[in-house]
């Protein structure tokens, strides 16, 4: 999977060129004729002063080309006349200066053994190059936010470009990268399986460091340390997303980040953390008695919930549809909190279609797509595929009990049968969870 070439820019190994290839063969020939297709990297935001926010690549650009570097621009042009504009790369300039200053970047030749584009040249090339190329396309294909979810305010470098290339090209026909990219990014290559679960990997080497770690009186915050370091020392760059580290009635805020209060004996944590490598998340849930025992009432709720859990990622096959997915999830919880009379039949019966009665205690979706991004994109109308990745993560929230449980797996759609668990090693039956943290 990983080069030979010691060309480390990178915490991770650098990844074979034939991914990026690959995946932009699959964007290609999606296009429609005659057009070509932009892609921007983001920009290195500012807090103030000088400071700036960790550069994180536009996960578009990563998926097609491996460019990890800020101001790049990747040009996809399949039909161009010119074979050495079919596939380009722009990248800023690297000298001397830069090295000493900033560190290592791409040369011409490192961005080639990278992506595998033999045409790379300097961004203060772009304007003339892209006119050319421009003067002989029909359409372009342009790269806007559509995931479902989104709520960006910021102005991103891609939303600039899209905004000027409009003003200078009007009677071009302009196409939509994002239904293209959803549909290929959604379907996981071997080598991107391989990398997501070298992410799980690393989550539970934090996980298993954290059982001989928890005890009463410690910190939420000493925790989150805990997992940090365990991260970092195994080549990720930490936290694919804020980890949630919620004690007691904190795991009943459901995007609890505050991370800030001391764990108390009979309380349960409920942590929601998962390591990235390469760019490519994971996402576990996984809840732990803070004095080594849970209770009966937590053991059963507990038990609840991976019950639901075991046979929700059952359904996790080739074409099921999500929407009819997250209501067969619904049923199978909606009996286990009768059966801990937290609703009644009564409560069923006479319920709102529109807000059952189990969303009460569980008031989220089940599963979402898992990839680049923590929360993938992915195409949700249409039935699954083998090879998508998906969470797994029902829960039950009892703010009047002061218990929240949450559980969460990684699962690799197959062709056939069950779904592959990426998380299958990190301990998640409540008597093994005890045994380990008693050990």
């Amino acid at each position: 999977m990983y080069l030979s070439t010691k060309l480390h820019y990178m915490k991770y190994d650098r990844i074979e060129p034939a991914l990026y290839i690959k995946n932009r063969k699959k964007f290609t020939e999606r296009m429609e004729p005659n057009t070509l297709a932009v892609f921007n990297s983001n920009d290195i935001y500012p807090i103030s002063a000088d400071s700036t926010m960790p550069f994180q690549q536009h996960r578009d650009i990563l998926y097609l080309s491996g460019v990890d570097q800020e101001e790049s621009i990747l040009v996809l042009f399949p039909n161009a006349s010119n074979p050495a504009h079919r596939e380009v790369l722009f990248l800023k300039e690297t000298s001397d200066l830069i090295a000493v200053w900033e560190g290592e970047k791409l040369t011409k030749e490192t961005a080639f053994l990278t992506s595998g584009i033999k045409t790379v040249y300097w961004l203060q090339q772009f304007p003339t190059i892209f006119k050319q190329m421009m003067a002989e396309a029909h359409g372009m294909y342009l790269n806007t936010n559509e995931h479902l979810r989104a709520n960006t305010e910021v102005e991103t470098r891609e939303d600039r470009f899209i905004k000027q290339v409009k003003q200078d090209y009007p009677a071009h026909q302009v196409h939509k990268s994002a239904p293209i990219m959803h549909k290929i990014r959604s379907i996981k290559e071997a080598v991107e399986l391989e990398l997501m679960q070298r992410a799980c990997k690393i989550t539970e080497a934090g996980v298993r460091r954290l059982l001989a770690f928890i005890k009463p009186g410690v910190w939420e915050y000493e925790i989150e340390a805990e997992l940090a370091h365990e991260f970092l020392r195994n080549r990720s760059k930490g936290f694919a997303y804020t980890p949630i580290v919620a004690s007691g009635k904190n795991a009943c805020v459901l995007h609890y980040i505050e991370n800030n209060q001391q764990c108390q004996d009979g309380d349960v944590i409920l942590l929601d953390v998962g390591a990235e490598y390469a760019n490519y998340s994971s996402d576990l849930t996984r809840c732990l008695p803070v004095n080594g025992c849970f209770t009966a009432r937590q053991k059963a709720v507990y038990n609840a919930v991976l019950h639901v859990k075991n046979e929700a990622q059952k359904l996790l096959v080739p074409g099921t549809i999500m929407a009819e997915y997250h209501k067969q999830v619904g049923s199978l919880m909606e009996e286990q909190l009768v059966g801990l009379g937290l609703i009644s039949m009564d409560d069923i019966k006479t319920q709102n279609p529109d807000w059952p009665a189990y969303k009460k205690y569980f008031m989220h979706g089940t599963s979402h797509f898992l990839g680049l991004d923590t929360h993938d994109v992915g195409i949700w109308h249409e039935p699954i595929s083998a090879g998508m990745v998906f969470t797994c993560e029902p829960g039950i929230y009892i703010p009047e009990e002061g218990l929240g449980i949450r559980l969460e797996d990684d699962l690799v759609v197959q062709s056939s049968g069950a779904p592959f668990n990426l998380m299958g090693d990190i301990p998640i039956e409540a008597e093994a969870i005890e045994d380990l943290m008693n050990a």
